[in-house]
């Protein structure tokens, strides 16, 4: 365990990829926090609305997302200034990435069912950058040993595969998988070879007129997010808080029932 933790975390070249991911929990976990104060009505926390205007904390984590990128780029992977590049990029990616819902609808729905997506696309964050630092390398060639070298072209027909199987879950209606299985390739050829979901490009285009295939898809769906909707709920909420009960349900009736 001390061997692994040294090689894939603790590494000179890795050091400020694992100090960029840790400054990006942390960062998140904080403003997250202070929000959830704010809403309360404790502590001493308040808005920042200077003029009447609401400044939200995705406009100094994008100052700091600039500052440490290209800082980052300027300083290398190793020294004093990566690790400083990385600590401040990683706690400005935290501020922006919490409030991804945000940028996504142009609107204020923080506290809305739509801002559950920040707290979603955190998640993924942390759990790919971690799955790089414990090895895995998204369709990557680079840093081989002069005998993996030899079989650099097999290894890129490999991460091209794995690439096509990705973008296939993609299609599929399945992001998670997509994103994951890009890094992972057993998840990605999983989400490759099952159903699509029932709205998704994929079963536009080839469930089109294969109405038994579309209905066990349509079927599966439903079991499925039957099944998994409540504890993703309740662990988004655990994690970034329950939404305004006043502003849960969705244009069209889409916060529940069976597909039609």
């Amino acid at each position: 365990m001390g061997h692994w933790w040294a090689r894939n975390i603790v590494e000179p070249g890795k050091l400020p990829l694992t100090l960029a991911l840790f400054s990006f929990v942390l960062s998140f976990v904080i403003v997250r926090s202070i929000a959830r104060l704010i809403r309360a009505g404790r502590g001493p926390f308040r808005n920042v609305t200077p003029g009447g205007m609401h400044i939200h904390h995705v406009v100094p984590g994008v100052v700091l997302v600039v500052i440490g990128g290209f800082g980052a780029v300027t300083s290398g992977r190793y020294g004093l200034g990566a690790a400083v590049c990385a600590v401040i990029f990683g706690a400005g990616a935290g501020l922006v990435l919490d409030e991804f819902a945000l940028l996504l609808h142009l609107a204020d729905v923080y506290w809305s069912d739509e801002g559950r997506k920040s707290v979603e696309i955190v998640v993924l964050t942390a759990a790919l950058v971690g799955l790089v630092l414990g090895g895995f390398l998204p369709f990557g060639v680079n840093e081989l040993s002069p005998q993996e070298a030899r079989g650099r072209g097999l290894f890129a027909g490999d991460a091209a595969l794995n690439f096509a199987f990705a973008l296939i879950a993609l299609s599929k209606g399945k992001p998670r998988t997509a994103l994951i299985g890009a890094v992972v390739p057993f998840v990605a050829l999983v989400g490759a070879v099952r159903l699509a979901r029932p709205v998704s490009p994929w079963a536009k285009r080839f469930y089109r007129r294969r109405h038994r295939t579309r209905a066990r898809a349509i079927r599966r769906a439903y079991r499925h997010d039957r099944r998994w909707a409540g504890p993703r709920r309740r662990l988004e909420e655990f994690i970034g808080g329950a939404p305004d009960p006043a502003r849960t349900a969705l244009p069209g009736g889409r916060d529940g029932g069976p597909p039609r």
